[in-house]
């Protein structure tokens, strides 16, 4: 069995960590650089990086601190915002992400996903998916959540997939922020329709709830932010609660 990773994310607004609940209420959660640093020294598998207001704002990724935070670590690294072109994802790339998150443009023109596939090979191509359920339906939305789409959000998944996504990162609006746990529904209805790993994000506030996670659903990869920011939840003592549950995980030391 494939093992269960654990990533930190780092939203990133002005050159500053955040973090707010429900994709509102923003508040700061620490410098990036240090955060991706502690990360690594804690056992983190990979770390992903999203410049939450790129998109919204009509500007680029800030590349020359992803350049910053690639020089301090030694784990995979994603980075997101504002990509809406090869040249865009040639950019972070270059500047040391080693896979790059699409979303709003990806929606806007989906020949994105398969153009990036084609240059950097689908393990690069990470499909973000904000995820909203109203009434009986999931609903992808964009812009930073700010924008419903009409995109059923399992359709939209295997079609990424065929255009050449090589992993999804699913979050649950609904539970974004509110450490009440994933949202077991739909990232199970998705990691079911997809051949690819995917990545739960949106309401861990606990260590178990990574373990329904991990056990509930085919999830590749449990995502969080601010437990690990704030120091609520340690990687090391996640991983090791996690192997004593019989999930198998990627390092867990001593």
């Amino acid at each position: 069995m494939l093992k269960k990773r654990i990533i930190p994310c780092l939203d990133i607004q002005n050159g500053r960590t955040v973090k707010g609940i429900n994709f509102v209420g923003i508040r700061d959660a620490g410098d990036p650089i240090e955060l991706a640093k502690r990360y690594v020294t804690e056992g983190a598998d990979e770390l992903v990086f999203l410049d939450i207001t790129a998109t919204v704002e009509k500007r680029k990724t800030l590349a020359e601190l992803v350049t910053r935070i690639a020089a301090e670590i030694n784990i995979p690294f994603t980075v997101g915002g504002g990509i809406g072109s090869v040249a865009d994802a040639a950019l972070l790339i270059k500047a040391g992400a080693d896979k790059v998150s699409i979303n709003s443009a990806a929606v806007r023109r989906p020949d994105l996903i398969t153009e990036i596939a084609q240059e950097f090979g689908s393990q690069c191509v990470v499909l973000a998916i904000d995820t909203k359920k109203e009434a009986e339906n999931w609903w992808t939305y964009v812009h930073g959540g700010r924008t419903r789409t009409d995109l059923e959000t399992v359709a939209w998944a295997v079609k990424a997939e065929q255009l050449g996504a090589g992993e999804i990162l699913l979050t649950s609006m609904n539970s974004d922020g509110t450490k009440a746990g994933f949202s077991l529904e739909i990232t199970q209805k998705v990691s079911a329709a997809v051949g690819i790993p995917v990545i739960a994000s949106g309401g861990a506030g606990n260590m178990q709830h990574f373990a329904e996670v991990f056990q509930k659903t085919e999830a590749s990869a449990g995502l969080a932010a601010s437990i690990f920011h704030y120091k609520e939840v340690g990687i090391e003592s996640l991983k090791r609660f996690l192997f004593a549950e019989k999930i198998p995980v990627r390092r867990v030391d001593g």
